[in-house]
């Protein structure tokens, strides 16, 4: 159970965010009733995410593998049941999936994931990136892709300590 309860979304500063959540999105997801306890910042959540998911070139595959490997190292299952369905229609197989806490001793991942998780790893639990994990991620990646995977791993970092800070989870009742 969350720690506070979930947002009103029918407040007036509310309602014009819900209604362009839920136009984009479809529904609006436990994560974003409880930014909604603040608009502004539910609003530039939003931007910023949309950005990293839709607007990013890092090919959709990597990003949700490293969406599940962050929530795998911070202990994030609401991350982790949003994002394992897309990670499966995004090219990701479930062995994967079901290797991401033994990655490194696994056959299951080529060179590029390999240096993705590597890179994800070394920014989710120690924050510095080693030179030689960004040699090799640099290795395999452009500039821009470099650009947009960091920001997808510190994004989604965001994500799980806010959702676990605030104990989110997919069966709260809203």
């Amino acid at each position: 159970m969350a720690r506070i309860p979930y947002a009103d979304l029918t407040t007036p500063e509310a309602k014009p965010l819900v209604d362009r959540i839920v136009a984009e999105r479809g529904n609006i997801l436990h994560l974003y009733q409880m930014l909604l306890h603040s608009p502004p910042v539910a609003s530039g959540w939003l931007n910023y995410l949309t950005s990293i998911r839709q607007l990013s070139t890092l090919p959709a595959s990597l990003r949700e593998l490293v969406i599940m490997r962050v929530a795998v190292i911070n202990g994030a299952p609401y991350e982790a049941e949003q994002h394992g369905p897309i990670a499966l229609r995004e090219g990701v197989t479930q062995a994967q999936l079901d290797e991401l806490n033994t990655w490194e001793s696994s056959d299951k991942f080529d060179a590029t994931q390999r240096a993705v998780l590597a890179y994800t790893d070394a920014m989710t639990k120690t924050i510095q990136v080693p030179e030689v994990v960004f040699a090799a991620v640099k290795a395999v990646l452009s500039d821009r892709l470099l650009v947009e995977l960091t920001a997808t791993v510190g994004a989604y970092n965001m994500v799980s300590r806010f959702l676990e800070a605030l104990q989110i989870h997919s069966h709260d009742h809203r």
